[in-house]
């Protein structure tokens, strides 16, 4: 196979040629090795981005005592920094969904991929919720911010869509 070949003898010099032999071309990487690597990439950051949210920076507090309460965010007490912590991370996690969904559609188990991926983003929301101070977290917002990747590749596709019916030639 000329993959093979070419990964058995990378080019010796500088950093920029490791960079660039390793960069994606489509004459070189087939389909289905790409969409193995970005299924491996995106699961690796739906993975983390999890954890994160479940576990954040500095752990949550042990006992309730000092007004804090046992089980939510040490973070949170820098509230302007946790909720920017909690909105990116939101985002990645929810953009790292659609892109697996996106890559795994038409697999087989389908279905079963969806119910899970569906029930973990579930599951980190109820987690987000549960280790959040009411007072630090708007419910509004990181909805928007998990339902924002989605809402952008729809709004692409209806674009795609109506420019295709719009330049129709016959």
């Amino acid at each position: 196979m000329n993959l093979a070949k070419e990964m058995a003898s990378p080019p010796v010099g500088t950093g920029k040629n490791w960079f660039r032999y390793f960069q994606f071309e489509e004459a070189r990487d087939t389909a289905a090795d790409t969409r193995s690597i970005l299924l491996i990439i995106f699961t690796l950051i739906a993975a983390i981005t999890f954890q994160a949210g479940v576990n954040p920076p500095g752990g949550v507090w042990q006992d309730n005592d000092n007004g804090r309460i046992a089980g939510r965010a040490i973070y949170a007490s820098q509230k302007q920094a946790y909720y920017v912590f909690l909105i990116f991370n939101t985002l990645a996690f929810s953009n790292s969904i659609m892109v697996i969904l996106s890559l795994t559609h038409k697999f087989p188990f389908n279905f079963e991929v969806w119910v899970a991926t569906v029930s973990m983003a579930v599951t980190y929301g109820s987690a987000i919720f549960a280790i959040s101070p009411e007072e630090s977290v708007k419910l509004r917002y990181v909805l928007i911010t998990a339902a924002g990747p989605f809402a952008v590749r729809l709004i692409k596709y209806g674009f795609n869509i109506y420019w295709a019916k719009v330049y129709q030639v016959d």
